[in-house]
């Protein structure tokens, strides 16, 4: 199909439903999954999926807002509801040593949009084109810094709008001490190649026009939230009046793996990206010899110590982080780790290329362009990740205390962790290991644990298999692909399409007419007593049942009435 010109794309503006979209307070961000775009990686206007885009060069490959628009079939197929953009204000021109400012960061006038972009025009549109569809867009800001391509001591601050005096910064500059937190504030981020210089954001005149600009920012474009970048680098005061003068939720990027240090943070704002985890769950899963241990017990701090975890961004790659398939090969491990990410406490966040499979390496070499894969929608990745949003949006539709649920490990090994979510009924128990691809792992979960009652009907829903607890409750369950294990009351599921198409043969013809007396179904294992050959008939249930699709799958309701006995079915 023939891309659509940038004029026909101005054109069809008018036609799109252009009402005002209420800001989304918190509580609304909780049940959003959200998509990050690198704007100028994304996708260009012209529609190429062919256009040349060196990493190492560190330049400008032509993606655009009015490329976003093109493309929001692809993001929203994936199951996202929100689209974090990259700071929109006009960036620094030429080339550094550090490459151009593609990426956004490098502000010099935040009161005009960047126009490598588009126009103010072209980011109206985008908004519209998105709330259109029921979806929200956060802008990305930068308030603690502008930049300067060159060392800093050599800043020309004439050239910054609107803060074009030196005493508007942290003069003369500092090398960042990051053991003390005044440093961490105050001095200045950046290289000799590119330095950022460091606002005085504890000046009130500062203060006031940043609130003035975010406010008017907000209601030009209808951003429906912010992520705030280097949230850790300006003092918390800061924070209060800068997102109550925006009128939207903010999520800072508080770049740091202590879950101590990052907590307090949510006290000045709504909420923050998730660092903690996401350096336990890349550590645990990029090898097989990975610490599951550290992950356990780091996640029962971090719900000790969150304010709200409800409102912690959740995410296993991001633009400033080597590709987990940088670390390692192994697809099965990235499958763990994406799923751990997808189905834990707090908002997903799905960076561009991760349903792709791309595998950068460090800063530039995590920022391709996403053009470049066709935007396939048939990717294996992409369909895991589409199905896990899915599966996640439906229990907390079905369920208003579902994403409350504080997840907490239930059981853990030196290659396994279990974990919960979810309220009786509505539970997701998610099993994880890093014992790498076509390798096997087994778990036994008590009643306990998973809140599934004895004879309970549920599905794993990667394999989209039944399975059936046994007469005490005990989920035992295997798999030989080292793929995750997630398992759900299957009622909660059936006719939701998560396992759309069935999951084997198609049930099989009603037996013939017995003309003898049945035989017994064989003895349990010698030596295994009355409770525990309940035990090991249900388990045959759990295998045998896997020949039948799901639409068949009521016919095992009976089950929670019987002794879960094979020989009942």
């Amino acid at each position: 199909m023939k891309a659509p010109t940038t004029w026909s794309i101005l054109a069809a503006a008018a036609a799109l439903h252009q009402s005002a979209v209420s800001a989304l307070s918190a509580a609304e961000w909780r049940s959003q999954t959200i998509y990050q775009v690198m704007t100028d990686r994304f996708a260009r206007t012209d529609g190429s999926t062919t256009a040349r885009c060196e990493m190492s060069d560190q330049t400008y490959c032509g993606g655009s807002w009015l490329g976003i628009a093109q493309q929001l079939d692809y993001i929203q197929g994936l199951g996202a509801t929100a689209i974090w953009i990259s700071p929109f204000v006009k960036n620094v021109q030429g080339k550094s040593r550090d490459g151009e400012s593609y990426h956004g960061y490098w502000a010099q006038d935040i009161w005009e949009v960047n126009p490598r972009f588009g126009t103010a025009e072209d980011l109206i549109f985008l908004a519209d084109a998105i709330h259109a569809r029921g979806m929200y867009l956060m802008a990305d800001v930068v308030t603690n810094h502008m930049a300067w391509l060159g060392p800093g001591n050599t800043v020309d601050y004439s050239i910054y709008r609107p803060f074009s005096n030196a005493s508007a910064y942290h003069t003369p500059p500092c090398v960042i001490d990051y053991s003390n937190q005044d440093s961490v504030e105050r001095c200045w981020q950046g290289t000799d190649a590119a330095s950022l210089p460091d606002l005085r954001t504890e000046d009130p005149r500062v203060r006031q026009v940043f609130n003035a600009w975010i406010k008017r920012e907000v209601r030009r474009f209808g951003f429906d939230g912010l992520r705030l970048d280097s949230a850790k680098h300006v003092e918390p005061s800061f924070w209060p009046a800068f997102e109550a003068s925006a009128g939207v939720a903010a999520f800072g990027e508080v770049f740091h793996g202590d879950p101590v240090y990052v907590a307090p943070y949510q006290d000045v704002m709504s909420g923050v990206m998730n660092y903690p985890v996401y350096y336990w769950l890349t550590q645990a899963f990029q090898s097989t010899t990975g610490s599951i241990w550290n992950l356990s017990n780091g996640i029962k701090t971090l719900i000790a110590t969150a304010r709200d975890l409800t409102l912690y961004g959740g995410f296993l790659e991001n633009h400033d982080q080597p590709r987990f398939l940088n670390h390692t090969s192994d697809r099965t491990l990235l499958k763990n780790a994406l799923t751990f990410s997808l189905l834990m406490d707090g908002i997903p966040i799905i960076y561009q290329g991760l349903e792709q499979g791309f595998n950068g390496g460090e800063t530039p070499y995590n920022r391709e362009a996403l053009w470049q894969t066709g935007f396939n929608t048939q990717s294996e990745l992409y369909r895991w990740i589409s199905k896990f949003v899915s599966l996640r949006s439906t229990l907390a539709a079905l369920d208003g205390g579902y994403l409350f649920y504080k997840s907490q490990p239930i059981h853990t090994d030196d290659h396994t962790i279990a974990m919960r979510k979810g309220f009786d009924d509505g539970q997701v128990v998610s099993v994880y290991s890093n014992v790498g691809t076509n390798r096997t792992y087994s778990v036994s979960l008590a009643q306990e644990d998973t809140g599934f009652r004895p004879c309970k009907l549920i599905l794993e829903v990667v394999q989209c298999r039944p399975y059936v607890t046994d007469a005490t409750g005990v989920l035992k369950a295997t798999s030989g692909s080292g793929e995750p294990l997630v398992f759900v009351p299957a009622d909660k599921v059936m006719g939701t399409g998560i396992c759309a198409g069935g999951i084997g043969k198609r049930p099989p013809p009603p037996p013939p007419p017995r003309r003898h007396k049945p035989s017994p179904p064989p003895p349990p294992p010698s030596g295994t007593s009355t409770a525990s050959a309940a035990r090991f008939s249900t388990t045959r249930l759990a295998v045998e049942s896997t020949d039948y699709n799901l639409d068949s799958i009521g016919r095992f309701n009976n089950i929670t009435l019987s002794p879960c006995l094979t020989s009942q079915l």
